[in-house]
C-alpha cells in the first residue's frame, strides 16, 4: 500500500520558518520525482518545488531564494524548508511523487498558515 504523508504545516508569523516533510512508503523512493504543490483557497494548484532522483531542484519563481526542497532517500523522505514565509504562502500544501510509467502518487496535503 503506497502512503505519502505530509507533515509539519501550522499556523507561523510573516517572516518566519517551516519544514514540511513528506514520507513515502510503498514506492522506491530514491526513483522518484518528488515535488511540492500548494492549493491556496479560490486558486489553482500551483508547483512550488521539484527534485529530481539526481536531486536536480527546480523552484517557481515565487519562492526561489525563500524555499528550499531536499530528500533523504535512506528515510524515504523528502522536505521542504521555507524561510521568510509571507501571508502569500499560505495554502495546503501536497507532496507528489512520480516515476514515468510505473507511479504518481498524491498526499493528503498539510495546512500552511502565514499570518501578516
Amino acid at each position: 500500500q503506497v502512503q505519502l504523508v505530509e507533515s509539519g504545516g501550522g499556523l507561523v508569523q510573516a517572516g518566519g520558518s517551516l519544514r514540511l516533510s513528506c514520507a513515502a512508503s510503498g514506492i522506491i523512493f530514491s526513483m522518484n520525482t518528488m515535488y511540492w504543490y500548494r492549493q491556496a483557497p479560490g486558486k489553482q494548484r500551483e508547483l512550488v518545488a521539484t527534485i529530481t532522483s539526481i536531486r536536480t531542484t527546480n523552484y517557481a519563481d515565487s519562492v526561489k531564494g525563500r524555499f528550499t526542497i531536499s530528500r533523504d532517500n535512506a528515510k524515504n523522505t523528502v522536505y521542504l524548508q521555507m524561510n521568510s514565509l509571507k501571508p502569500e504562502d499560505t495554502a495546503v500544501y501536497y507532496c507528489r511523487a512520480y516515476r514515468s510509467g510505473r507511479n504518481d502518487y498524491w498526499g493528503q496535503g498539510t495546512q500552511v498558515t502565514v499570518s501578516s
